[in-house]
């Protein structure tokens, strides 16, 4: 069985057992948290489709850790005027592994 979430403004394919890296939430490790905004639940050959949400639909994740992404170099620079700065950025990010689809 497989599902469609939204979160952090962005959609995943999931089914059980996944591991997905998804925007920061506000949960520390170890705990659980449920996504409600399922678009989609997709069983072999049927599927349900929401409008926008299915409703009743649920999945059940586990956060594992809270961490920082690979270092992103932001270098802006103006040719000719002596204009160069450099930054960097690390995108914080969860990782979660799904432990249930409810539909």
């Amino acid at each position: 069985m497989h599902a469609i979430i939204e979160t952090g403004g962005k959609q995943y394919k999931v089914t059980q057992g996944d591991t997905l890296y998804i925007e920061k939430l506000d949960a520390e490790a170890g705990s659980s948290i449920t996504f409600d905004k399922v678009l989609a639940v997709l069983d072999g050959e049927k599927a349900t489709f929401g409008a926008p949400i299915v409703s009743g639909a649920s999945v059940s994740a586990t956060v594992v850790k809270n961490g920082k992404g690979k270092k992103v170099l932001v270098f802006k620079y103006k040719p000719k005027k002596n204009y160069r700065r450099r930054q960097g950025h690390r995108q914080p990010y969860t990782k979660v592994e799904i432990t249930a689809v409810n539909a």
